[in-house]
């Protein structure tokens, strides 16, 4: 079964918040997480048929949906979820959040690595807890995690550690020789660990496998929070469908006591369009990945040729994070705009000087795209 990646969908006049950033400018935008590409058919069709019956009440989970999540989690990790672990989330953020407030009380420590989702950085914040953000070390694979940074950085207070993985922006599959270590230091100073994994269903390597850190034991899975959600693999991130996985009692319980008059509930066309990706989305994501791989190695190569840009394989995601420190700019972000570029800005990871660069669009956009940024550079090295 082949899908249609190339064909560019217009987006403008649809309220398209990655698009009308730049409204009224010649900008293409591959700046947030949000892919341009039309979502599987069988969710197109799902959706279709349930607003067609037109009634839209307060609506609870599918029991499929239930059996489909724990299918596809075994078959995947061989990790036999329960279906009480199961904890619904109008999306990830919400879970970074909650998280946070369940995991300790104000004043507590948070650990997390940088460059990271802007969200690992302000949640803590939300919760009048206390951040400490440690620089992720470079490896041959690209960014890797310094333990003895961990070890230093770590106080008696310190109660929550914030892990993404697959990485955003850095595009690291994290191996499970790096995972061990880190649950290690986990169940060694008694932390809860956060895991946010939107991304586990796009990695790009064939020698890569997402592996759940929930998964390397009991002892680990105890203290995990797992979040979960098919926005990103599927791209529907606007219909608010998540979910966290906690095995512990008493750990979701205070997960669910923070949620409690605050977090909405999951609408009933989230949870349509979740079970019909699931379900039924897995030609269209094997589809997208091959596409997405043709991406990367494009956006590889021309940076590569770009002075002063450079970037680490993209082993999962479709976002390319960019060095661009050595051309020395005040505004990277600003400098591709004037090139027709919309771009992410690298200081909302903890991150000055890079920038991130989404390819989850048509090729020939993508290859405009790099064709204006090369334009920018060479008006930069001519003036």
């Amino acid at each position: 079964m082949r899908f249609d990646f190339d064909t560019p969908i217009e987006r403008r006049h649809t309220s398209s918040l990655k698009w009308d950033l730049y409204r009224g400018r010649d900008i293409l935008p591959l700046w947030v997480a949000d892919m341009d590409f039309r979502c599987p058919p069988a969710v197109i069709e799902a959706l279709e048929a349930r607003v067609g019956h037109g009634i839209f009440g307060y609506t609870h989970a599918p029991d499929e949906l239930v059996g489909v999540i724990r299918e596809m989690l075994l078959d995947q990790y061989a990790w036999d979820v329960h279906p009480e672990w199961l904890v619904w989330l109008p999306g990830v953020v919400s879970g970074l959040n909650l998280s946070c407030r369940c995991a300790g009380e104000a004043g507590d420590g948070v650990l997390t690595c940088t460059p990271v989702y802007p969200p690992f950085l302000s949640a803590p914040k939300h919760a009048g807890q206390n951040l400490k953000a440690i620089a992720l070390a470079e490896g041959e694979r690209g960014y890797v995690i310094d333990r003895a940074a961990l070890k230093s950085a770590r106080t008696s207070r310190t109660r929550l550690f914030m892990l993404c993985n697959p990485h955003n922006p850095g595009g690291r599959c994290f191996s499970r020789e790096e995972l061990a270590g880190l649950a290690e230091f986990c169940l060694h100073h008694d932390l809860t660990i956060c895991s946010d994994e939107i991304h586990a269903g796009l990695v790009l390597d064939d020698v890569c496998t997402h592996i759940p850190i929930a998964t390397l034991g009991p002892e680990v899975e105890r203290r995990t929070i797992t979040l979960l959600s098919p926005s990103k693999s599927f791209n529907i991130p606007g219909l608010g469908f998540a979910f966290a996985v906690i095995a512990d009692p008493g750990l979701r319980r205070r997960f669910q006591r923070a949620m409690a008059g605050l977090v909405p509930h999951v609408n009933a066309l989230g949870y349509v369009a979740a079970l019909a990706a699931y379900r039924d989305g897995a030609p269209w994501l094997a589809g997208l990945r091959e596409y997405l791989r043709g991406n990367r190695e494009v956006v590889a190569g021309r940076v590569a040729a770009m002075p002063g840009l450079k970037m680490h394989p993209v082993e999962a995601t479709y976002l390319a994070w960019i060095d661009a420190r050595s051309l020395e700019l005040d505004d990277p972000v600003g400098f591709f705009e004037q090139a027709g570029v919309g771009l992410s800005d690298g200081a909302h990871f903890g991150a000055p000087g890079f920038v991130r660069l989404n390819f989850g669009c048509p090729r020939g956009v993508l290859q405009e795209a790099l064709g204006r940024m090369e334009a920018g550079l060479r008006a930069l090295g001519a003036g």
